[in-house]
């Protein structure tokens, strides 16, 4: 049974952790621990000094400071400082079963991919992919009203309040837990107690910065792991490719798209406004929702809260 966080409410005790990467700049960090503060108390916060490379602290610091959180009675969300690299290093040493006595709404995306699905796997916590601390000094109004909405125990749409239109690969209607993030960090799981069982799950995927055939990989991978087959439908974000070299022959993502999801027996749509960029709505991770598509339209729609009202 899913484990549902209590809603946080303005005014609530929250915790900044970095189970990843430091901020890349602190005043960016500050700004945003700046602007949490206009809405929540800030009771634990990460700080410079212990950094290791590209790790915001040694492992066994940074699942402390994970412990920490979770158990405190009075921390009603973990926010994650930013993504990055080393979510992945955790997942054997956090203690689930503490996780599992204290759902903690998990706030946070990219990386914390790999905290999301592995907490809904050996926890059954619903999580929030939404935005991390050093976003949050440039967010619109959109992005932070789909989070605080998701929160406090509203159902926001995922399209309405952006400007974005979905469109369809493949028509049909589903409903299913809705699983993902980031699909590099994604594929990382497979093969590790840590996976979610994909089966019957809306699969939404998204990614920066990586080239066609990288994309063309990871979804081989899925598809070679079985889990295209074991979804009930898929939804894609926002998918960028870097710069690329002009005189190296590739394929357009559409193109990717298409050879992997066109004409499965399932709903697939293009387009969601989920990704690396702003703006974008945020994701209730593990939560029933139903995917609708026809050539003429699509809607993704939540079938219960995230939070526990």
């Amino acid at each position: 049974m899913l484990r549902r966080p209590p809603p946080l409410s303005p005014g609530a005790p929250i915790a900044v952790v970095a189970p990843a990467s430091p901020p890349r700049s602190a005043e960016t960090y500050q700004a945003g621990l700046d602007r949490l503060r206009t809405t929540y108390d800030v009771r634990q916060a990460w700080t410079a000094g212990p950094e290791r490379g590209y790790l915001a602290a040694p492992d066994a610091e940074r699942v402390a400071a994970l412990h920490r959180a979770i158990e405190a009675p009075d921390i009603r969300a973990i926010v994650c400082v930013r993504g990055g690299y080393g979510c992945l290093r955790l997942l054997p040493e956090i203690d689930w079963a503490l996780a599992r006595q204290h759902p903690t709404l998990l706030v946070g995306y990219s990386d914390v991919t790999a905290l999301h699905l592995a907490f809904y796997t050996k926890a059954n916590w619903a999580g929030l992919s939404a935005p991390v601390v050093t976003e949050w000094p440039q967010a619109d109004d959109a992005t932070l009203a789909s989070f605080r909405g998701w929160a406090a125990g509203q159902t926001p749409g995922f399209v309405e309040a952006f400007d974005a239109s979905p469109t369809a690969l493949a028509p049909g209607t589903a409903v299913g837990p809705l699983l993902g993030g980031n699909v590099a960090v994604l594929t990382r799981l497979l093969g590790t107690p840590f996976a979610p069982d994909f089966e019957g799950a809306i699969l939404v995927l998204e990614e920066v910065a990586e080239a066609p055939y990288r994309v063309d990989r990871m979804l081989t991978h899925l598809q070679q792991a079985g889990v295209l087959d074991a979804v009930a439908g898929v939804a894609l974000g926002t998918f960028t490719t870097g710069s690329l070299d002009s005189d190296t022959p590739t394929q357009s993502l559409e193109e990717v798209f298409r050879d992997h999801l066109a004409g499965r027996p399932y709903p697939v749509v293009q387009g969601l406004p989920y990704g690396h960029h702003l703006p974008r709505c945020s994701l209730p991770i593990g939560v029933p929702v139903r995917l609708h598509a026809t050539s003429a339209h699509v809607s993704l729609a939540a079938q219960a809260p995230l939070v526990d009202l």
